[in-house]
């Protein structure tokens, strides 16, 4: 005969399910495969070397991160690129001149890594 619990909602359920060991196993093989494979994306276009792939664990969720702390804090350009930015210089004179920083495509590491679909977050327009 069969027991049924009343775990009072399907969050709850969800939850007891997620945290079982043969659940979190799973994960984390998933998790390192996907962290392997990032590596390996990161490595074909590592310019200065700072960005670094990390792997962080959670109550229940495994994460994959594009980390670049140590380097410009550009992991966000480096997964989805850039557009291009003009700015208000001063050269050793003080005078003021406009500086074009070129845009650049986004590799989508963390992406490619998961087999994801590419997609570049909309523009915003503040009008």
């Amino acid at each position: 005969m069969a027991t049924i619990y009343n775990y009072k909602g399907k969050r709850q359920l969800e939850k007891r399910v997620a945290v079982l060991p043969g659940v979190q196993a799973a994960l984390e093989e998933v998790q390192f495969e996907i962290a392997a494979r990032a590596e390996a994306l990161l490595l074909a276009h590592r310019q200065e070397g700072h960005a670094t792939i990390d792997v962080e664990n959670g109550d229940v969720d495994k994460y994959v991160i594009l980390d670049d702390e140590r380097g410009k804090k550009a992991a966000l350009s480096i997964e989805y690129g850039r557009a291009e930015q003009v700015v208000v210089r001063k050269d050793k004179d003080g005078q003021p001149y406009l500086d074009v920083i070129p845009g650049s495509d986004g590799l989508f590491i963390l992406a490619r890594a998961a087999n994801l679909p590419k997609k570049r977050k909309g523009k915003v327009h503040l009008d």
